[in-house]
């Protein structure tokens, strides 16, 4: 007996099918047979669905011999099925890798739930993909539970494939999908509502495509009145169970909901038959009306007639616009207002003691802004630093005693028109004018391995959304330009043609890595909840340019977890622009909750968890320039080169010269820790070679270095004797691994 019976009905999506089977088919959790339901469909997908089963004994074609619609599709695959659990997955959609292990396991870790409800994310036919808005739902509530426990569960998108069912489960109730559009109303309610215990998985398992075409919700036809008929199915279940009839006054609510919902769409219902459908809906409101029930505003208009709800939809729109317009004649008296207030300071001598820092497009203390900043304190305390983040929220989570202004505010206008020093490692706003005698002090994010601004106009899918003359208008304002490397001098003075000067500092963030000792991981890995015996490897991918979102999935994280073995602990870090995206739950967020690996993704300063791991393993990651400063093994999994350089372009070819190991397959790179081939003789040779190319001008002294030469304006100054760069033991202290 399988674990899941995969039903999938199948109706004109040959472009389609095939993906939704592969999805399906290559999943590493493979105890499941696959129910595919031919409901007659007139293009090629019978014939992809016999080639699936000839070579797959997991798929059984069902072939019916005239076209019932998809809820009676999902009906006929039903008899055949003999897993634990039921997946309804529509045949345009896809599951995610890794999708089918991580329910597997949260049912184990809730033992066999009716109802698991997972995650998806809306991809749509341009590219773009979207997580849903309510997924934090799904991490609030741990083991199980009722719908009268958790009633917001409901809230979810109510339809059959965010779910999987228990099959016992559903033919004690005898649960049947209906006739007509809208299906998943009658089926999702009455299971929701039936369901003794329910799980949830905090994970992106199922990928729903947004079709530009060829979406039945999305076509303008009279069968959407069907939903009146799927809501009378609803109530007819929940009168004849009287135990239910507590949830009437919330289905009365949200079938009210649902169908104004419809009635608003412009590409719904016909313009003709919009009345009817209104009067229709109001009928069908007031007959399921429970007796003094509350009517909420947001159906009111039910009570009323359909002249009625148009001219409430009328005014509701004028009044929006007037609202939007008279928001922009409040922003544009305020501009003024605040024109006039940074004019007037403009005209005010700048403070010779005033450093405004920023990082990070104003997140908050990190970075090479933030390793000056506390540098300047302790050697020159005269000197007033002052903090620019983009809103309270992120104010918050300063450290204590933090000075800082909210970007875009009057103040931070005041303050920015009278510094006399600026330090941040990205663009300031275009808005900022740069007073002359005032200093720019641009620190970068670390050494360039891609292309970056002008290097870019060449790379169209690299600059998407990339304005590169506003870039370089910016980039004017910098008078410094900080450099670790002499590769790094070049680059930037090629990618942004200004008239800077380069400074051979170093980069001061690294300095806690130069100097680096064993106590200071240790640490780190305490707050973190690492073992201090374990070895950590630090996995930490880039984005990727060829793909719209940036985010690929080049390891299956929990096969590399279990893989490394015993006494290890894997750390993930994603690149900044993926922390709040789909990334995290395309199953990392629920890998770090059941500890098969530490998520560092929030972390809010990366030199913490170098300092907490004993290697490295990155792709094109700017993180290895950095990382290479604690002198501890890395290794390059560079599996897709080619594309990668071919999308956003390097500037060298990494794999030539490479930190460490250079691994092409997951194979490869399983086989380097397996083997300890990741710390042996060639990795060590390679890293030093790479630190003297890299490291140029690291020695610890980076932050000292900017605040006294180019803030204080010491030009003798030069490092005390014994600060010449030094190589710090591993954090863990071992010089051995025990293989996995």
């Amino acid at each position: 007996m399988p674990r899941f019976s995969v039903i999938v009905p199948v109706f004109k999506v040959q472009g389609f099918l095939r993906e939704c089977l592969d999805s399906v088919l290559e999943q590493s959790y493979r105890d499941i047979e696959v129910i595919a339901v031919n409901d007659c469909s007139p293009d090629g997908c019978g014939t992809i669905l016999d080639e699936y089963a000839a070579r797959d004994p997991r798929v059984q074609v069902l072939h019916l011999p005239e076209n019932v619609g998809l809820g009676r599709a999902r009906n006929a695959g039903l008899p055949l099925a003999t897993g634990d659990f039921l997946f309804f997955l529509d045949s345009d959609d896809t599951l995610t890798p890794g999708a089918l292990r991580a329910m597997a396991g949260r049912l184990d870790a809730t033992g066999d739930p009716d109802v698991l409800v997972f995650d998806y994310a809306r991809t749509y036919w341009w590219g773009g993909t979207r997580r849903n808005v309510l997924a934090h739902l799904l991490a609030e509530v741990d083991g199980t539970f009722t719908v009268a426990e958790h009633p917001e569960i409901l809230d979810l998108l109510m339809v059959v494939w965010n779910k999987v069912y228990r099959r016992e489960f559903v033919h004690k109730h005898a649960f049947e999908f209906p006739p007509g559009y809208y299906e998943d109303t009658p089926w999702t309610f009455p299971v929701m509502l039936s369901a003794e215990r329910i799980a949830t998985l905090d994970r992106i398992c199922l990928n729903y495509r947004q079709r530009r075409q060829g979406n039945i919700l999305s076509t303008t036809s009279r069968k959407h009145f069907d939903i009146h008929d799927q809501y009378e199915r609803v109530f007819a279940f929940v009168d004849s169970r009287p135990e239910l009839a507590s949830w009437l006054p919330y289905l009365h609510r949200k079938m009210g909901e649902h169908c104004l919902d419809i009635l608003a769409k412009p590409d719904r219902l016909p313009p003709s038959d919009k009345a009817e459908f209104f009067r229709r809906t109001a009928e069908l409101f007031a007959r399921h009306k429970p007796a003094g029930a509350r009517v909420d505003a947001d159906v009111r208009s039910l009570e009323g007639s359909y002249p009625l709800y148009r001219v409430r939809r009328q005014t509701g729109r004028a009044g929006r616009q007037l609202e939007r317009r008279a928001l922009q004649v409040r922003k544009a008296a305020a501009g003024r207002v605040k024109g006039g207030w940074a004019a007037l300071h403009a005209r005010r001598p700048l403070d010779p003691d005033l450093v405004v820092y920023s990082a990070f497009s104003h997140r908050g203390v990190l970075g090479d802004p933030a390793a000056v900043y506390r540098k300047a304190r302790e050697i020159a305390p005269h000197l007033r630093g002052v903090w620019v983040v983009r809103d309270a929220e992120q104010a918050a989570l300063l450290p204590q005693g933090t000075e800082h202004v909210l970007l875009d505010t009057l103040r931070y206008r005041q303050l920015t028109a009278r510094a006399t020093y600026f330090v941040n490692n990205v663009n300031w706003p275009g808005t900022l004018t740069k007073r002359p005698g005032s200093v720019h002090i641009h620190t970068h994010q670390g050494t360039p391995l891609k292309y970056m601004a002008a290097d870019l106009l060449d790379r169209p899918g690299a600059r998407h959304g990339v304005d590169v003359p506003q870039m370089l208008r910016r980039a004017d304002r910098w008078d410094h330009s900080l450099v670790a490397n002499r590769h790094s001098e070049l680059v930037w003075e090629r990618a942004y043609p200004c008239h800077f000067a380069s400074a051979r500092t170093g980069s001061p963030r690294n300095d806690v890595l130069v100097g680096a000792s064993p106590a200071a991981g240790a640490a780190v890995r305490a707050r973190l909840g690492i073992p201090a015996d374990h070895t950590v490897v630090l996995y930490a991918p880039t984005r990727r340019e060829y793909v719209r979102g940036g985010h690929v999935d080049r390891l299956d994280l929990a096969r590399f977890a279990e893989d490394l073995g015993p006494r290890h602990t894997l750390v993930v870090r994603l690149h900044p622009s993926l922390a709040t995206g789909p990334a995290r739950g395309m199953g990392l967020a629920d890998l770090h909750r059941r500890g098969v690996l530490v998520d560092a993704t929030d972390e809010l300063a990366v030199e913490d968890v170098m300092l907490a791991s004993d290697a490295l393993v990155t792709d094109y990651s700017a993180l290895m320039f950095d990382y290479a400063n604690l002198d501890r093994p890395i290794v390059l999994h560079a599996d897709d080169r080619e594309a990668y350089a071919a999308s956003r372009g390097t500037y060298f070819d990494v794999t030539a010269a490479p930190p460490g190991h250079v691994s092409g397959s997951y194979r490869e790179l399983a086989w380097l820790f397996a083997s300890g081939a990741w710390r042996d003789g060639d990795s060590t040779r390679l890293r030093g070679d790479f630190r003297s190319r890299y490291c140029e001008f690291e020695d610890g002294r980076a932050a000292e270095r900017v605040v006294r030469t180019l803030l204080l304006g010491e030009t003798d100054w030069l490092p005390g004797a014994g600060s010449g760069a030094r190589v710090p033991a591993p954090v863990s202290g071992r010089d051995q691994v025990a293989s996995s």
